[in-house]
């Protein structure tokens, strides 16, 4: 997609700008266990209204001071959190280069706020959150507790609530060994995302048209 096929997408979602995120921690206690690693995927949208994956961006995280982390999370997201090529940062510096590179993506579509997309998203969110907190970040760009989450859309469109399965189901491709990287999870997550939103556009008016009917 170039440049010029690039449309603002202010008006298709309220004036939210959809970021898809996905975070690899310590645990599931976002107040109390480490985020360790964040991405966060910036999506296009075309003349067409097709939604396209564009940009990654990404930190590896230092766990912050008096941290929990599960021996089991760790091995499930292969994480060292003190291996020394992580080249990890810390936390208030990985947010605010997320949240810069979010409010640019903002300026240039034209949103008042961002909106976290994720599979199962309130994790994320919760994290993110907490970290904004611990960090003193008065200025997050997302909002606060409203989600955009692909569990919800591949339970309508393929019946699965997996990632892999949903993945696998829209005919994106799924590597086992890449998963739960979070690069790979959000990547994924934004194709799908973007997959499903497209098959809603090309079917949209006559849904439009249904609905009107049964009005």
């Amino acid at each position: 997609m170039s440049e010029g096929d690039f449309q603002a997408m202010d008006r298709r979602f309220r004036g939210y700008l959809p970021v898809v995120v996905d975070v690899e921690t310590g645990g599931f206690d976002p107040q109390g266990d480490a985020l360790l690693q964040i991405a966060a995927v910036f999506i296009r949208m075309d003349e067409k209204g097709m939604f396209h994956r564009d940009r990654t961006v990404t930190y590896h995280i230092e766990p912050f001071e008096g941290a929990n982390m599960d021996p089991k999370s760790l091995e499930v997201n292969g994480i060292d959190p003190w291996h020394p090529l992580r080249l990890a940062v810390p936390e208030r510096d990985a947010l605010a280069g997320v949240f810069k590179e979010v409010r640019k993506e903002m300026k240039q579509n034209n949103c008042t706020r961002a909106i976290l997309v994720g599979h199962n998203a309130p994790f994320d969110l919760n994290f993110v959150n907490a970290a904004a907190e611990r960090c003193g970040i008065k200025r997050n760009p997302f909002h606060p507790f409203s989600t955009l989450d692909t569990v919800t859309l591949s339970a309508m469109a393929f019946g699965q609530t997996v990632l892999a399965r949903a993945v696998q189901a829209a005919g994106l491709g799924w590597d086992s060994n890449e998963a739960h990287s979070a690069i790979y999870d959000a990547e994924k997550t934004a194709d799908l995302f973007c997959f499903v939103l497209n098959r809603w556009e090309l079917y949209s008016t006559s849904f439009g048209e249904m609905a009107g009917e049964m009005g």
